[in-house]
């Protein structure tokens, strides 16, 4: 069996282990898995600070699929807003009541223009769990973020857990229950 495994930099190395016609593409597998999380989420949320109460927080989010560039490398926009609970903000100015991620898959990397807690651009790596399930392993700015991304019931649902560390202390949890409003398919 062969096993082609992408560097994320647009290379490719062979690893052949008897017959090549059993070949693997990965990024394929990836690529499929955003694909399934193209259209509108409503995104309800609990976030847990230090030592502070729950706080519960709705939202939406917008995934789409953007035209491939000529590197090869398929790229996605994901915006969000908030219509409500603008406090939440206020005493959270590290987050966002709106805004836009563009990032573009790399192999087993996510490259993002921008991240969550920062305007810095940033790198997540990719370790695929099963055809449902990813974990994102991000560190920017001194944050170290660890996200489960699982897709529930053919896509209709989304559980996401996050764990964000800031200087090696874990200062959030995030829970997140998304029900898909609109699929473009």
């Amino acid at each position: 069996m062969a096993i082609s495994l992408s560097s994320g930099m647009g290379g490719t190395k062979n690893s052949s282990v008897g017959i090549d016609r059993l070949r693997i593409d990965f990024d394929i597998n990836l690529k499929r898995w955003f694909d399934r999380n193209i259209g509108l989420w409503h995104s309800k949320r609990q976030y847990f600070f230090d030592e502070d109460k729950a706080i519960n927080l709705e939202m939406h989010i917008n995934v789409c699929k953007l035209e491939q560039i000529e590197t090869g490398f398929q790229r996605y926009r994901f915006n969000w807003w908030c219509e409500d609970e603008k406090d939440f903000f206020i005493k959270n100015p590290t987050y966002k009541s709106e805004g836009e991620i563009i990032a573009q898959l790399q192999g087993h990397q996510l490259i993002r223009n921008c991240s969550y807690l920062s305007d810095s651009s940033g790198i997540s790596n990719i370790r695929q769990v099963d055809e449902h399930e990813l974990i994102f392993e991000s560190n920017y700015e001194n944050w170290h973020v660890l996200e489960h991304t699982r897709l529930i019931d053919q896509d209709k649902f989304r559980s996401r857990t996050i764990y964000s560390w800031f200087n090696d202390k874990l200062k959030i949890v995030e829970n997140h229950h998304e029900i898909r409003i609109k699929n473009p398919n």
